[in-house]
């Protein structure tokens, strides 16, 4: 499987005076076609499945959901027909026109059904040009756009910008403003399972980690917690009279020194079961100082986490750990579409209000940092390609602004198949 990676660079340029004009009539042969586009729409009444924004909670209440024409008929040859009337420029502005209306209306009908928006057409503000690669060449450093066919071209000079070393892919899109220019550059990247390599996701009783053949790797940690509260209890009982009495300072200190002692002990355990196999291993970059809160509880349960612990001793003994991972987001944000969820206050799975996805919150993190060691973005292909051959995961359903038929969600208790490795398993 491929998936294809966009990266984005702007330069400034002088032609201000050589674009407006068209700069002008690009944006309203665009706000043209969103009022045709709107007046075709089609407005059905739904039950609705609440809650929803000035509905409340009641189910019995109906909406008036937009529907916007998806027809050839309409979107190639009567859109676009009237489009071309009038227009002196080239004819594949106008299909970069449809495409660009289209995406504006849908955002607004997406955002309409989860009561975001109002039921007011939209209102093309920016000024641009989007320009697809069949209206540009590039030779020598020097981009060259076709304005109107064999009359009319406008040069920039790239000969000289910092990011053609760096740019990887060939040369795609452009977006055309008054003072820059946007080139976009697309890479073609293959998936390759498995890889050799797998990046760990930290929690408080447990490391979670995603391989899309391996499937939810989990190291349990609870053991290791139950030592530290062990000893934590030991010593309480005993910190009291300490003070008064000198020979329990020695007691404290052997308790002390046990639980380093059986704490390293598991650990080793945990780690060898790891060492056979030839995986490189990713983790988290946290800074457990930092973590800490004016909140005792959270402060305790903290400082019985043994990540650091954890990594040191698989880094002594496989010596295949790669660089840290940024872990900004990695539970709240979806691994099928990539949207930012709300804070999840402690539930253990997460729904995301975007695409309807459940999912357990700690194999999601664990898949977005598997995402985010490969170098890829999520999207709905690519779960489904990684899911494909294990069945750790609940989906549900079609996208969040179509879900208006769909049955009422309810979450299912989701098992590693049974002919997966040992490696897929708890340790």
């Amino acid at each position: 499987m491929y998936q294809v990676q966009v990266r984005a660079y702007t330069i400034k340029h002088d032609k201000r005076e050589e674009v407006s004009r068209f700069i002008s009539d690009y944006r309203r042969l665009l706000q043209i076609a969103i009022d045709q586009i709107w007046s075709h729409i089609e407005w059905r009444k739904k039950p609705n499945r609440g809650p929803y924004k000035g509905l409340g909670k009641r189910r019995d209440a109906t909406r008036i959901i937009p529907f916007i024409p998806q027809d050839g008929g309409f979107k190639h040859h009567e859109l676009r027909s009237s489009l071309l009337e009038g227009w002196p420029y080239s004819k594949h502005y106008v299909d970069s026109v449809i495409k660009q209306a289209y995406s504006i209306m849908n955002s607004w009908r997406c955002n309409y059904v989860k009561g975001k928006r109002r039921a007011e057409k939209p209102v093309v503000k920016r000024r641009f040009v989007q320009i697809k690669e069949t209206l540009y060449t590039h030779h020598d450093g020097v981009i060259r756009i076709s304005i109107k066919p064999h009359q009319e071209y406008v040069n920039f000079d790239i000969s000289r910008a910092w990011f053609l070393n760096r740019a990887e892919g060939s040369m795609g899109e452009l977006i055309l403003k008054e003072d820059s220019l946007t080139i976009t550059f697309r890479k073609k990247l293959r998936l390759e399972a498995p890889r050799n390599r797998i990046a760990w996701d930290s929690n408080e009783a447990s490391l979670d980690a995603f391989h899309p053949e391996l499937g939810w790797v989990r190291v349990d940690l609870k053991e290791a917690y139950h030592i530290h509260r062990t000893y934590e209890l030991k010593r309480k009982r005993l910190q009291k009279k300490a003070s008064k009495k000198p020979s329990l300072k020695a007691k404290l200190e052997k308790y002390s020194a046990r639980e380093r002692s059986r704490t390293k002990n598991l650990m080793h355990k945990k780690t060898s079961t790891l060492t056979p196999y030839p995986i490189q291993h990713y983790f988290e970059r946290l800074n457990k100082q930092g973590m800490f809160t004016h909140n005792r509880s959270h402060n305790r349960k903290l400082a019985k986490s043994d990540w650091t612990l954890f990594q040191r001793f698989l880094a002594y003994k496989t010596g295949r750990t790669g660089g840290s991972l940024n872990p900004y987001n990695s539970t709240r944000r979806c691994s099928k579409c990539g949207g930012v969820n709300e804070a999840l206050n402690g539930a253990t799975t997460l729904e995301c209000r975007f695409c309807g996805l459940k999912i357990d919150r700690q194999l999601n993190a664990a898949v977005n940092l598997y995402l985010q060691m490969e170098g890829l973005s999520p999207s709905p292909k690519l779960f489904q390609e990684l899911m494909k051959d294990w069945s750790g995961f609940t989906q549900t359903g079609e996208k969040a602004c179509e879900n208006l038929d769909e049955l009422e969600r309810g979450s299912r208790l989701m098992n590693p198949q049974e002919n997966m490795i040992t490696f897929s398993h708890v340790f």
